[in-house]
């Protein structure tokens, strides 16, 4: 076809455009650059760079950015390179990460309390209250007794002081009936670490656990309470006054520690648990469940129930060595 109708007229038919056509037929050699001979004039002689190299690794730079160096020896009047240059030498040794000394901390270790009877490990914490218009918050103080759930004091204040802390502490300690617990865990609140609530610590022989930063699960009895105020159907969201919350809080605590029945407990109140009166619930619950077998057996598949059973220990993280095995499983107690 091109043969009759020539290159122009048979791109044409098939769409192709011509310039192209020619050039892939006759294609423009591109001559290859030759490699100049020699050392370019700017290049650096190996004394050089082994003298900036030397330079950077200082002990007065080791830790300093590249330009941090080129600036203080250029106030010394001193040129070895550019910053570019000083950094390519880095890079050609795997030296461009983080030269800055960093700061290690040790890990922190984790809190590891057990308490198998009422006031030997306490909780406490503090949370926020919305006020009534925006940025206005109250302080809500809680200690709590992580054996038998018990809130044994709660205060509120508009705001969080570690001298607060301590006179709320003290306050707890009275409202116990003068009984001192053997350990308070709290996390690393200002107010919680605070010399002021330390030294009353030492003077009462309480020993302190903290958490660890920025893990909440080390305090899971105080959360899990602060969880349970602010889901209660009744809580407001906000309060009006200061006063409002205390009103509220009172009546909360109230049914939180003689009629909420906690399942880490066998659903028995606070207060039973930790005044030692759940024992006799416990049997007569056991008297209850053993007569309504006694009157239909085939309600319970023939085998009797027992109520749950009291906990004999509480963790804050329970090492694994000791994971439960207390417990044996429990026939259902009811049906």
């Amino acid at each position: 076809m091109e043969q009759l109708l020539g290159v122009s007229a048979t791109c044409s038919l098939l769409g192709r455009s011509r310039a192209t056509e020619y050039r892939r037929r006759n294609p423009i050699p591109h001559p290859r650059r030759q490699r100049r001979p020699g050392r370019h004039p700017a290049q650096l002689s190996d004394a050089e760079r082994d003298r900036i190299l030397a330079v950077l690794d200082s002990p007065r730079f080791a830790d300093k950015a590249p330009a941090q160096v080129w600036a203080v020896l250029l106030d010394e009047g001193v040129y070895l390179a550019s910053v570019a240059t000083m950094y390519r030498l880095l890079r050609e040794r795997g030296q461009t990460g983080e030269r800055r000394a960093q700061a290690i901390h040790p890990p922190r270790k984790k809190p590891e309390l057990m308490a198998d009877a009422p006031n030997q490990v306490w909780s406490w914490d503090i949370t926020k209250l919305k006020g009534p218009a925006r940025g206005i918050y109250y302080q809500l103080y809680v200690i709590l007794d992580i054996f038998s759930r018990k809130v044994i004091h709660w205060e509120i204040w508009p705001t969080e002081t570690g001298e607060l802390a301590k006179e709320f502490i003290l306050h707890a300690i009275e409202a116990n009936n003068g009984v001192i617990p053997g350990a308070v865990h709290a996390d690393r609140g200002t107010s919680m670490t605070s010399n002021t609530v330390a030294g009353l610590y030492a003077r009462l022989g309480v020993d302190q656990s903290h958490s660890r930063p920025h893990v909440s699960n080390d305090n899971p009895f105080s959360e899990a309470n602060f969880k349970t105020l602010k889901y209660c159907p009744a809580f407001p969201g906000a309060f009006g006054s200061l006063e409002d919350a205390r009103q509220f809080c009172a009546a909360f605590f109230r049914y939180y520690n003689y009629e909420h029945r906690h399942s880490g407990i066998a659903w028995h109140t606070a207060a039973s648990v930790h005044d030692g009166t759940a024992a006799g619930i416990q049997q007569r619950r056991a008297q209850t469940l053993d007569q309504a077998f006694t009157a239909h057996p085939e309600r319970f598949h023939g085998r009797r129930p027992l109520p749950p059973r009291l906990p004999i220990r509480v963790w804050i993280n329970e090492p694994p060595a000791t994971l439960r095995t207390d417990h044996p499983p429990q026939t259902p107690y009811a049906a």
